[in-house]
């Protein structure tokens, strides 16, 4: 019968393997790093056991005695389903050629170099089949002449998760907007004097280029977005915003007033960041406000530019303040918070050539502006 189909099927004997654990273990350097290392860690020999691990990997494990794992493979300790599929083990199945910590492991042991790959692991768990994503790394070192390995992993399988069912929602809700898009432009062609089509038309036109913004901000990067230049009206982007919150339930009990200029006029930029920036100002002023408090929205007019003014009546702390535009950072609790004021000024800069600022005091209330240039 094959011994392996992939990595040598070798092991260390016991007394062998007594001889390294004690090695490794009086050696002040590893066993600083062990208790150093707050994520996973376990040292190998050259024959792939596990002859040492720290406090993170046996709570992962479960076990409460290191000893319970030390000489077994690392897919042995950790219930890979394929782990004894062969007699010899942990890397040698017929599936551990795909296996991206067996690579990694023997990758290492090659080319005495550090590797590092992903590893999707089905894992037994009392009885019942896990999946499991990690990113490992195999980093040879050596102890008193002989060469060891530190394997460092890091669970990935929520982030994995996440980034899967993130991909499968664009794809998704970019299909139905392609048809509910489609659609709103049919019944706008046919109903063009209806205020409440155009309002439904404005709405899926902004809903749409909102997808493309979303996936700008997981990806952190604004040269993804790519600004659609166009005249915008400024009596009509403010009514479009008043129309947006007219039934909106951030205005419910309180009073927006959308004050018109006094002159029309137009200019140039994204009609669709523009109208975020200042949903997201108008947002935030409404959340700020009391019931049956005010929010007034203005614009501000020179040679040289434009300002979308929003105010309310509270006040923004200094400390607060200081902080307000860094992304994560948020005076609300829950996950997820802390990029609506980031996203404003990361595109009001970034892609629109502007800028968001404010102004908050006591007797003056709170102003929002975005500026850009005329």
């Amino acid at each position: 019968m094959k011994e392996t189909y992939f990595a040598e099927a070798k092991r260390s004997d016991e007394q062998t393997l007594r001889r390294q654990i004690e090695q490794v273990n009086n050696d002040p350097v590893v066993s600083g790093l062990l208790h150093a290392v707050s994520g996973l860690l376990a040292i190998l020999d050259e024959n792939r056991q596990i002859i040492s691990l720290n406090n993170s990997f046996c709570k992962m494990l479960g076990i409460t005695d290191p000893g319970e794992v030390l000489g077994l493979r690392p897919g042995e300790a950790l219930h890979c389903i394929h782990a004894h599929e062969m007699p010899a083990g942990c890397g040698t199945s017929e599936f551990c050629s795909t296996c991206g910590a067996a690579i990694a492991i023997v990758s290492s042991l090659g080319s005495n170099e550090p590797v590092e790959r992903s590893c999707a692991l089905a894992v037994d768990k009392d009885g019942h089949t896990n999946d499991m994503a990690l990113k490992v790394r195999s980093q040879p070192i050596e102890i008193e002449g002989k060469r060891f390995l530190l394997l460092f992993l890091q669970d990935i399988t929520i982030d994995q998760h996440r980034a899967a069912l993130e991909r499968t929602f664009f794809h998704d809700i970019n299909n139905m907007l392609t048809g509910l898009l489609g659609a709103s432009e049919l019944l706008y062609s046919e109903n063009s004097q209806s205020n409440l089509v155009k309002i439904i038309h404005n709405l899926s036109v902004r809903m749409a280029k909102e997808l493309d913004i979303q996936k700008l901000l997981i990806n952190s990067d604004p040269s993804v977005y790519k600004p659609k230049w166009e005249p915008v009206d400024a009596h009509e982007s403010l009514k479009e915003l008043q129309d947006f919150f007219a039934c909106h339930p951030l205005a419910e009990d309180r009073k927006l007033e959308v004050r018109n200029p006094t002159h029309s006029f137009s200019i140039k930029t994204d009609r669709s960041l523009l109208l975020r920036i200042v949903s997201n100002m108008i947002s935030n002023a409404l959340e700020a406000t009391n019931e049956n408090g005010e929010i007034k929205v203005w614009l501000e007019k020179d040679e040289k530019r434009v300002s979308y003014c929003v105010w309310n009546q509270a006040v923004i702390p200094k400390d607060i303040g200081r902080r307000i535009f860094q992304r994560n950072f948020s005076t609300k609790d829950g996950a997820g918070r802390g990029v609506g004021t980031y996203s404003m000024k990361l595109f009001a800069e970034k892609s629109l050539g502007g800028k968001v600022s404010f102004t908050s005091s006591k007797e003056q209330g709170t102003i929002f502006k975005l500026t850009l240039p005329c």
